[in-house]
């Protein structure tokens, strides 16, 4: 194993997504490995301010370039979260290895900053097929898949109540107006409980991004799931305004099935209320991290026949797979929702399912060992030795 280092990593993200909640457990595994982090975050992501991992030092900066006054003087390991650094990127080239985390495949994505690191870790085999099909060949060779991280909840006794669907932009003017409205409005009625209604529960539970392509997705299974009225559609998760506004248009056909919850932070509360978790679109999803939550507990997972989520559900035992309605417009998937509703059987996961066992902790810590023992190593052969803590 190695000796104790020191790893310097970036993440300047100001809202807590899929990136975010990975580099937590990834800090914590290098934490409890012996490693000592310092993380540069954005002063705005103020959920890290609760984020305590032992050994780890947060530096608060507002761009890249603020980080470049810290830089140590010696060569030292960086992994960033996002590879477009810009001027850093260039300064940390110059005496440091750089490292970058593909938390998306690069399908249909410009791979030129990947160009700019020195290592690129992936986060699925998904992600590595779409690495290799850029033309890059610096990369780890072995997914770092995550895991379950359910700790960021409330209590989970506590009611599950609504709140805003919208991540507002305050530097656009209507989203600025918007997000000053909202606010009030939201004071003068009370917030809704959530209550499971009578019926086939279905959710999902993510941020609501362009990445996962709902409203495509919900243009063409909304007219199937109106064929079932005792299916329920509950949507847990925040996107900015275009993105909600998108999404409602193509649920407007099924609208009385449908429930908005805004953004929530005791997901493990959520996912054991549901009959299944929808999966997005399969092509711009790197893993899912949503996918192995819920699976975990205990929820099984409604997805395209399709990486990444062949390598995160098992079909029969964590999930059901259908197929991807672009190509047979929710014939499958209408189904598959008969069957469901007529009685069939649902898989019920469980942490101890041979199939989850490569997303548990101790198994990405050990996954997390290998790969650093490979970072290091590789910046040894180019002449750089990371310095010990």
């Amino acid at each position: 194993m190695l000796m104790a280092k020191i790893c310097y990593q970036i993440n300047l993200q100001q809202g807590m997504g899929g990136g975010e909640v990975y580099t937590r457990f990834f800090t914590r595994a290098l934490s409890e490995l012996g490693w000592e982090v310092v993380l540069f975050v954005h002063p705005r992501a103020y959920f890290w301010q609760s984020a305590h991992i032992a050994g780890t030092r947060y530096i608060p900066v507002g761009s890249y370039e603020e980080i470049i006054p810290y830089l140590p003087s010696s060569s030292s390991l960086f992994i960033t979260h996002s590879p477009a650094l810009g001027v850093l990127g260039a300064r940390l080239r110059q005496h440091h290895f750089l490292a970058s985390f593909a938390h998306m495949p690069l399908y249909g994505r410009n791979p030129a900053p990947f160009r700019e690191v020195d290592l690129i870790l992936a986060v699925s085999g998904h992600v590595i097929t779409s690495v290799q099909a850029a033309g890059l060949d610096h990369y780890y060779p072995h997914p770092l898949y995550g895991v379950a991280d359910l700790e960021r909840g409330g209590d989970g006794n506590a009611p599950i109540l609504a709140t805003s669907s919208y991540d507002w932009d305050k530097r656009k003017f209507r989203d600025h107006v918007l997000g000053l409205v909202e606010p009030l409005y939201r004071q003068v009625f009370p917030a809704q409980a959530y209550t499971r209604k009578a019926g086939l529960t279905l959710g999902i539970v993510s941020r609501l991004t362009p990445i996962k392509q709902f409203p495509l997705m919900f243009e063409l299974l909304a007219p199937v799931i109106g064929q079932f009225p005792q299916v329920n559609l509950e949507i847990f998760g925040s996107g900015g305004y275009a993105s909600v506004r998108d999404l409602k248009r193509a649920l407007a056909p099924i609208r009385g099935q449908v429930r908005f919850w805004g953004q929530q932070t005791n997901v493990g509360a959520i996912y054991r209320q549901l009959d299944f978790l929808m999966a997005g679109m399969p092509e711009k999803e790197a893993l899912g991290l949503n996918v192995i939550e819920a699976e975990y507990c205990g929820t099984p997972v409604l997805a395209i026949h399709s990486p990444p989520f062949t390598e995160t559900v098992t079909e029969g035992e964590t999930g059901l797979f259908y197929i991807d309605p672009r190509q047979d417009q929710g014939k499958d998937f209408a189904r598959l929702l008969g069957e469901l509703v007529a009685g069939r059987e649902r898989p019920n996961p469980q942490p101890d399912n041979p199939n989850l066992a490569k997303f548990s902790f101790p198994e990405f810590k050990q996954r997390v060992v290998v790969a650093m023992e490979f970072a290091v190593q590789t910046a040894m052969k180019r002449g750089i030795e990371c310095q010990t803590s």
